[in-house]
């Protein structure tokens, strides 16, 4: 248990270093005012700070959140129990309430792909988030991102209760759904219209109408 403690202390302390910031900074780039969320995130960091500053932030962000996981599975010889899920969340939570930067931090979204890396081979959270993203996106899209990161990780966590992998990635995949629904409620960007469209098949319609016609 104090292995855990001292592991969360060190992730949350990980994930309060917001690299959009950092890099911002470097480049001197206002991603925070320019953009229309006001989100210290990597989203932000390619659209306001160009390829280079996204791509740096991206890596910082999945790295704070791969770092305290694997140290402590390294030290835990791969422990999985439920002393994990404390360690899982807390690199999301220090992004999102970071305290270094008066508690007002991102969405903790590529930050949860990094604490999730760190589980493979226990590859199921992982392939989970990153296909109902892709699901989402392509072929059943929900628009805006805003609803879209939301249904995301109600599934997410859904699933993987079902397939459970451990009492410890399960209820640390819950935390971080909870953590990131949470900040996304709490965030004071326009809501946009809620909308869902079909893409992929809209597509397929398409060119079997015009298959017709010929």
């Amino acid at each position: 248990m104090l292995i855990s403690l001292c592991f969360t202390a060190f992730g949350y302390l990980c994930g309060s270093i917001l690299f959009a910031r950092v890099y911002g900074a470097l480049f001197g780039k206002d991603l925070i005012s320019n953009s229309t969320d006001g989100n210290p995130g990597t989203s932000n960091a390619f659209i306001y700070g160009g390829m280079l500053c996204g791509t740096l932030t991206l890596l910082g962000d999945l790295i704070k959140g791969f770092l305290p996981v694997f140290l402590y599975l390294y030290m835990t010889r791969g422990n999985m129990d439920i002393y994990l899920a404390p360690v899982l969340v807390s690199p999301v939570l220090g992004h999102i309430l970071p305290c270094f930067y008066r508690f007002r931090g991102g969405k903790g979204i590529a930050v949860s792909f990094g604490c999730l890396l760190r589980l493979l081979p226990a590859a199921l959270p992982l392939l989970t988030l990153a296909a109902i993203y892709i699901l989402l996106s392509v072929a059943v899209r929900i628009s805006p991102h805003y609803y879209r990161t939301i249904v995301t990780y109600c599934l997410f966590t859904a699933i993987c209760a079902r397939f459970a992998v451990s009492a410890g990635v399960t209820l640390g995949c819950a935390l971080i759904s909870l953590s990131i629904i949470f900040r996304h409620l709490k965030s004071h960007e326009e809501k946009q219209k809620f909308e869902v469209s079909l893409p992929v098949f809209r597509h397929i319609a398409g060119k079997y109408y015009k298959t017709l016609e010929i």
